[in-house]
């Protein structure tokens, strides 16, 4: 007996199921087969095709380049420097014209500085000493400006005195500037030229206006509407562009995200790719300032009186640093991704056929003769 039905359920492997149709009068069932189908049509049709351009082939790999210009004049006159006339061979860094540069809005100034023995900044905790034995001779300053000699440098015996140092003397003015000294800073333009490429496509372009037209780049101004393909614009109006007011942000410095979003559908030619541009400030959270916000470095230059004695002046400049980033898709028709998402749609069709029959053999009241009538075994 055991061996009979082991058999059948071997041979049973070898039978060939056929589909049988039968047309079930259940105005509830198929109700809900009209509306999975419309549905799915909807989904192919509306998101798959319209939305998401199914129909395409895309490329994402976009191969850019991005050249930069500043152009613009600021005066500053203070103590140290005296009166100075800033051009952007002097604010922009680095000047070769790159996709992130730091333009200077404000600085301090520690001029004539040279190596010789002074005391450490009263502002540096390592440097407060009670005692020369407080002051390892050969040691460095952790967070400060240079080596300790051995000496404790006090106003009296009863008072905190700093560590004597060798370093580059007098030690740099450390406080925060209260305005920006290039007040000028938001009327400077930048100019932003961006070559693209989309290689699978053979289609390349660029954010500047074809024409042959040599004065057009000397009058113009970006505007969305107008002149998209001006791409010069104003510093004061990218920092609103992003939600903040330049003159703010240029007495500690920022940064701010320029970004070129290429999105083309080569289906439309040529002259429908456009590209677009998004402003945002990145070191700022999304609700409040922080102490991480702004943005400054050091730098000095060096320079020798008549006699050859080396000096320095040493700079602390703030800014707004500009990271310029592109992005971009381009899509074309190409009957490989039509046919797939076509075929997917067909079996989504299938997937609604098949929730209906689960529906009428297994939920509805007649399943069992609904089932009789749809599985039926020939010899």
């Amino acid at each position: 007996m055991a061996g009979r039905l082991l058999t059948r359920r071997l041979l049973s492997l070898f039978d060939y199921k056929t589909e049988k149709y039968v047309i079930a009068k259940n105005k509830k069932v198929g109700i809900l087969y009209r509306v999975l189908q419309l549905t799915i049509i909807g989904y192919i049709i509306g998101w798959v095709f319209v939305t998401k351009k199914g129909y395409q082939d895309t490329d994402e790999a976009i191969q850019s380049s991005v050249i930069t210009k500043l152009k613009g004049v600021s005066v500053t006159n203070n103590t140290e420097s005296g009166l100075l006339v800033w051009g952007p061979e002097d604010y922009v860094i680095p000047p070769q014209g790159e996709a992130v540069l730091f333009v200077v809005t404000n600085f301090l100034e520690t001029p004539n500085q040279k190596l010789t023995y002074c005391a450490e900044s009263p502002k540096v905790l390592d440097g407060h000493c009670a005692g020369d034995s407080d002051c390892e001779e050969g040691m460095t300053v952790d967070a400060g400006h240079g080596v300790m000699t051995g000496r404790c440098l006090r106003m009296d015996g009863n008072s905190m005195g700093t560590c004597e140092i060798y370093g580059w003397c007098p030690v740099e003015r450390m406080f925060k500037p209260q305005w920006p000294l290039l007040t000028n800073a938001e009327n400077f333009t930048i100019y932003i030229k961006n070559f693209i490429q989309f290689p699978k496509f053979s289609f390349s372009k660029s954010n500047v206006l074809e024409t042959t037209d040599d004065t057009y780049l000397k009058n113009c101004r970006y505007d969305e509407q107008l002149s998209r393909y001006c791409p010069i614009f104003r510093l004061g109006d990218i920092a609103k562009r992003a939600g903040h007011n330049f003159q703010d942000m240029a007495t500690l410095g920022g940064s701010i995200a320029i970004m070129i979003d290429w999105d083309c559908d080569l289906d439309k030619g040529y002259s429908n790719c456009h590209p677009k541009y998004h402003f945002t400030r990145l070191d700022i959270n999304v609700s409040n300032k922080t102490i991480a916000s702004g943005f400054n470095f050091r730098h000095t230059r060096y320079y020798k009186n008549a006699v050859g004695e080396t000096y320095r002046s040493l700079f602390k400049v703030y800014g707004v640093v500009f990271n310029i980033m592109v992005h971009g898709k381009a899509g074309m028709f190409s009957i490989i991704p039509t046919v797939i998402n076509l075929g997917a749609g067909l079996a989504l069709m299938g997937a609604g056929a098949f929730f209906c029959d689960m529906v009428l053999l297994y939920l509805m009241k007649k399943r069992t003769f609904y089932r009789e009538r749809k599985y039926e075994a020939s010899r």
